[in-house]
């Protein structure tokens, strides 16, 4: 509720009386998107994209499990089974498997020095870091090390096979950066952070045709403690992601029309501010759908309101859109998945409150 504010309801401001963000039309206050909801303004980046009807939210979206647990809604989201928590892979793993056509090593590109839960399955899948490192030698890549084992891993077995298909997609994706870092070195250094990590993954993706699945994990939203408003924590956070996000976008240049780009978090926050000028974990939040064939500009879902009888267990935005059914909507309409695919990755998707429409 500070990233798509509600700024029309007068109940926001009194449970959040030191971090609300200022309404629309106030100095500082959120970017106006349909007269109820706004955007909270370190978004700025980010809002020409919601004005050329590339960016939209769907509202009240999350999981339908009631934990509070980040680890366990993040397992039950990546794994796309919420309250199932023996699901032995991810859906984008699961997604990877029935997509058509021959695998290539870098179809799916985990971005980030560990694979991911979303990510983890029988399908092989690229880890790579777009650090300021990125491209650094590591001790896999030191010629003995290689060498003893590629002989070592070179057989027709599962493990050998999983082994080389990765090698290959590691060599493949380390040229790319390291063509685009000899060709900035001549000028001023890359800044660090995620636009940076944002701008090296559009020059992947532009480069390598084959690349059709990424995951990238951003962190530091927990605000429990001095949240802020238009300034403070959270807009500090909000700022570098809008900014890599506009980033992205723009590197992307023409395969933006053929993007599409979901930002989701577990779970959102209390409606109520805490103590601590901060927010506890909640239920339900906002998902973002980002893309140049996406019917933006608008927010999609059922919103429940924010008086005491329409909050999930009297203190949280009730779930009224399960994120599986947005996830589901983009697969149909942008990744043209059939309902037996569709079934694959997820094997059991709550029909949505209202339709989606996302392409």
């Amino acid at each position: 509720m500070s990233v798509v504010v509600p700024y029309g309801d007068g109940l926001y401001y009194d449970a959040r009386p030191t971090i609300a963000i200022l309404s629309e039309g106030q100095s500082g206050g959120a970017l106006d998107l349909n007269g109820y909801f706004g955007l909270h303004p370190a978004l700025a980046s980010v809002f020409p994209l919601w004005q050329n009807k590339t960016l939209g939210f769907v509202h009240a979206c999350g999981s339908p499990d009631p934990t509070r647990s980040h680890f366990d809604a993040q397992n039950f989201m990546e794994c796309g089974t919420p309250g199932n928590p023996s699901t032995p892979d991810g859906w984008m793993n699961r997604l990877l498997s029935v997509l058509p056509g021959a695998h290539a090593p870098t179809q799916a590109v985990s971005l980030g020095p560990v694979l991911p839960r979303i990510f983890q399955g029988k399908m092989s899948v690229s880890n790579v870091s777009l650090g300021k490192n990125s491209a650094h030698a590591m001790p896999i890549d030191r010629p003995m090390v290689e060498s003893a084992l590629n002989e070592l891993y070179n057989g027709d077995d599962p493990l050998s096979q999983a082994y080389m298909q990765g090698q290959q997609a590691r060599k493949q994706l380390m040229s790319y950066l390291q063509q685009h870092m000899d060709m900035a070195s001549q000028g001023a250094p890359s800044p660090n952070g995620f636009t940076d990590s944002a701008r090296r993954l559009a020059q992947l993706m532009n480069d390598d045709p084959n690349i059709q699945l990424v995951f990238l994990d951003l962190g530091g939203w927990d605000t429990h403690i001095n949240q802020g408003s238009v300034k403070g924590q959270l807009a500090g956070h909000l700022t570098g992601l809008g900014d890599g996000l506009a980033a992205l976008v723009n590197g992307l240049g023409a395969n933006y029309n053929d993007t599409v780009i979901l930002v989701m978090s577990e779970f959102g926050r209390t409606f109520h501010e805490n103590g601590d000028a901060g927010t506890d974990h909640g239920h339900g939040n906002a998902m973002w759908i980002m893309g140049g064939a996406t019917k933006g500009g608008v927010i999609q879902g059922r919103w429940p309101g924010l008086d005491a009888d329409s909050l999930y267990e009297g203190r949280d935005l009730a779930v009224t859109t399960d994120f599986r059914s947005v996830i589901a909507a983009v697969l149909q309409q942008h990744m043209h998945l059939n309902d037996e695919q569709l079934s694959v990755v997820f094997p059991t998707i709550p029909k949505a409150d209202t339709p989606l429409n996302i392409t």
